[in-house]
């Protein structure tokens, strides 16, 4: 029975593939429609960003968390939260959300954080964002040195590309390695393979690009299980191999369906608690997020929550979304962060939401 319901998904998925070429809102029951799921509450949120007039402009955030406490810009913080305002830059939030820097880079679409590079002999954290600004369209890249961490997050340079209109992005690591993920608008995807050359600049390779088939963004990278997983918005989430000699071959994790998955399938991101390993989507059609386990030999859905009114307001029509976890400033067990398309009070912002309620919220 296994066999023939994936086999039919993957039917499903091949026959929207071929219809599904333009983008699609909303499919729920209008704009702040919220589905079936298990109910949780926000526990702090940011503030709204700067881009005024109703536009879409909050996208995507990040989350990092030191071994020690840092210092930006005057405010000592274990950590931050990075997100996007595509219509002018990127944010640096505190983990309790107040906003310790903005960076004015232009039309900054999805944001990842990753450690581990060594650039002139010491290690930093890595920022990168997909970038539409015209006449520097790819990954712009910013570091955030812990040792000297007052800077704050400061611009170092760019991985330039072939794509169009760059929307999704992650990092991925690799044992020693760290790959940067670029997701046309298209369904283009481009690997690289970012080091810091001997003047500490970067320099990117690219290592495997191939086509998703149609409007694609959502990207989060799992080495413990060597899994891309890639979000098609009006098709589903797929699961790809990490490595790039596993090419262009991939498996149907979960395709557009009621009350599971409904279009637009928009951000991705992964949790590891203990040892369980936890993929989490935007359903944005329905305002929901569905759940998947993956340490296991193959992603298993374990339900979905929703976020409703509680100390701020209800979640709706997420587009980016983030997690960590472990113990995150005031979250000892996890963090959730996800943008919110409709704020009670002024624009679009991002909500915080501990692991913990989730969790218990799922039964897991």
């Amino acid at each position: 029975m296994t066999i023939r319901i994936l086999t039919v998904a993957v039917a499903s998925a091949a026959l929207l593939a071929a219809c599904a070429t333009s983008e699609v809102d909303y499919q729920g029951e209008g704009e702040g429609f919220v589905g079936p799921g298990a109910p949780v509450r926000a526990t702090l949120e940011t503030p709204s960003v700067g881009t005024a007039g109703g536009e879409d402009a909050a996208d995507d955030p990040a989350i990092w968390v030191g071994r020690s406490a840092v210092t930006i810009k005057g405010v000592a913080t274990p950590g931050f939260v990075a997100g996007t305002d595509k219509k002018a830059g990127l944010y640096i939030y505190g983990l309790d959300g107040a906003v310790l820097q903005f960076l004015p880079e232009g039309l900054l679409n999805n944001v990842d954080v990753t450690e581990g590079l060594s650039v002139g002999g010491r290690s930093q954290v890595v920022l990168g964002a997909s970038d539409r600004t015209p006449g520097k369209t790819g990954v712009s890249l910013y570091l955030f040195d812990p040792a000297a961490s007052d800077d704050g997050v400061r611009p170092w340079g760019a991985i330039t590309t072939d794509v169009i209109e760059p929307y999704g992005f992650c990092f991925a690591r690799r044992g020693n390695e760290v790959h940067a993920v670029l997701v046309g608008h298209e369904g283009e995807v481009r690997q690289f393979l970012l080091t810091a050359d001997a003047a500490g600049r970067p320099s990117a390779r690219e290592v495997r690009r191939f086509d998703i088939g149609t409007i694609s963004e959502g990207c989060a990278a799992d080495e413990a299980t060597n899994a891309l997983y890639l979000a098609e918005e009006n098709v589903g989430v797929w699961r790809y191999g990490l490595d790039p000699a596993s090419g262009a071959g991939r498996t149907l994790v979960q395709g557009i369906a009621p009350d599971l998955l409904v279009a637009d399938a928009e951000g991705l991101t992964i949790l590891a608690d203990g040892d369980a390993r936890y993929l989490i989507g935007s359903s944005q059609g329905d305002s929901a997020f569905p759940v998947w386990r993956i340490d296991g030999p193959a992603p298993a859905y374990v339900g979905r929550f929703i976020v409703g009114e509680g100390a701020v307001d209800k979640v709706t029509g997420t587009d980016g979304l983030a997690a960590l976890g472990g113990p995150v400033g005031r979250f000892p067990e996890g963090l959730v962060v996800v943008q919110d398309d409709v704020n009670d009070v002024g624009t679009q912002n991002f909500k915080y939401i501990d692991w913990r309620d989730i969790r218990a919220a799922l039964g897991l």
